[in-house]
């Protein structure tokens, strides 16, 4: 009995001091400080003096209308590519839609602004994707016609990727970072769906997919809150692809608040607090807001793991509204209700979390949890990632009721013995490098039953 409690307290000790202080990489510090709200700003002029950029707009126009939107989106990507040492390359992608009887009254040309940095490690496949819509709409969806600015729905969405692009593209990465500009959302996510289709039957290794829509405003109507100190981020709970297939393992390990979404929520949340102040991300236990939907749906039907990130407080007089003054109300998605400095937080959140998941080694191999016999202990083990600078790696705690992991302890070896019981306890493993780079966590599987 003495050496079993000995053995027991040297385990938990050991794991005591392994934990570690986070430490920020001075790279994506710099990359964080380079977020301009001035750019931004600039952008959101540009995408708002289009008068519209509804899907079903004019497509032959220089100067109005969705066409020469996205052509502008394109030669942005194209004037910061010259800066990126042959690493970035964009193009517009385009298909055609046949009418639908819904939102599309016409046959359409459909066009994503996509600019790609390619990762400079060949052996690594890993996608990591930054996504806002450029479309917009009045009251009326196919209303193709009357001025809407769009400068929040969503011009903040679109002026984040481009200045994450910006900025980005200047650094190398190991990983691929796609920069994206969809066309669509308001015709039913139609931009999105095509991008993810095409991943799904190319084989595309997306790994995560920020989409940003509605991230610029800090009030709401109704309550009058004004506050841009938080963003929220959205992510599905039990998974929206092969649910039947994989319902069992979720209900027997009690997962159902662990799937690859809600994990990529809490990492954007460690990462985005731990590198923009005075920022709060808020994670909400939805893929999307009440029966609405966004352009990370589409990926996470197909089994991607993706997220969406919204201002705290919607205003509801801003979206999808003709512009007009009625009750002293002034209605219409302008540009003077965007908050530079909140927009600028909510880039840089963006930008730290690209940075972090592209310079981060590939996750663990092969995470298991040995389940031979019961015990008030945790015995984990792994293989390296097949590729890719690992210095180590971070085993991840929480308690079964917390929102967040509680605990990170280090370790160099690929396995180790917790003084936590699997009853009361949840566990991950992330690969690090020396800089302190953390992939995405990776919940472990069983072994020995």
């Amino acid at each position: 009995m003495k050496i079993s409690l000995l053995l027991f307290t040297a385990i938990y000790i050991n794991v005591a001091q392994a934990q570690t202080t986070i430490v920020k990489d001075p790279e994506i510090e710099s990359m964080v400080k380079e977020v301009s709200p001035d750019s931004l700003q600039a952008y959101i002029k540009t995408l708002v003096a289009f008068g519209t950029r509804n899907t079903l707009s004019n497509q032959s126009s220089t100067t109005r209308g969705i066409g020469a939107a996205r052509n502008w989106v394109l030669l942005k990507f194209q004037q910061i590519a010259k800066h990126s040492a042959g690493r970035l390359t964009a193009f517009i992608d385009t298909t055609t839609l046949p009418a639908d009887g819904r939102r599309v009254d016409r046959p359409i040309l459909l066009g994503n602004a996509v600019a790609t940095l390619k990762g400079t490690d060949p052996l690594d496949k890993r996608i990591f994707i930054i996504s806002g819509h450029l479309d917009n709409m009045r009251t009326s969806p196919t209303d193709s016609l009357g001025d809407a600015p769009g400068a929040n729905d969503d011009g903040s969405g679109t002026a984040a990727v481009i200045e994450c692009a910006r900025v980005m593209s200047k650094h190398s990465f190991p990983a691929t970072i796609i920069f994206v500009a969809v066309s669509g959302e308001e015709q039913g996510l139609l931009g999105a769906a095509y991008m993810s289709e095409k991943a799904k039957k190319e084989n595309w290794k997306i790994e995560a997919v920020l989409n940003n829509d509605i991230m610029g405003s800090n009030n709401s109507n109704e309550t009058n809150i004004i506050d841009n100190t938080k963003i929220r981020v959205f992510s599905e709970g039990l998974p929206a692809f092969e649910t039947e297939k994989n319902a069992v393992t979720i209900r027997n390990l009690g997962l159902e608040n662990d799937g690859k979404s809600r994990q990529l929520a809490r990492y954007v949340k460690e990462i985005g607090e731990r590198y923009v102040d005075n920022l709060q991300i808020v994670m909400v236990y939805r893929n999307d807001r009440f029966l609405r939907g966004g352009d990370h749906t589409p990926y996470v039907q197909r089994g991607f793991a993706a997220v969406r990130f919204t201002e705290m407080n919607e205003n509801y007089t801003r979206q999808h509204q003709n512009v007009r003054t009625e009750n002293n109300i002034k209605y219409g998605d302008l540009e003077e209700h965007i908050d530079y400095e909140y927009l600028r937080k909510n880039t840089a959140m963006n930008l730290a979390n690209l940075a972090n998941l592209s310079k981060a080694p590939p996750i663990p191999d092969s995470v298991k949890m040995d389940v031979k016999k019961l015990s008030n202990t945790t015995l984990l083990f792994w293989n390296k990632p097949q590729f890719g600078a690992v210095k180590g790696y971070f085993v991840l705690v929480r308690e079964t009721t917390s929102a967040v992991w509680q605990k990170k302890i280090f370790t160099a070896t690929t396995t180790i013995t917790l003084p936590f019981s699997k009853d009361n306890y949840f566990f991950a493993v992330q690969s690090v490098n020396e800089n302190g780079n953390e992939s995405l966590p990776v919940i472990p599987g069983i072994s020995g039953r």
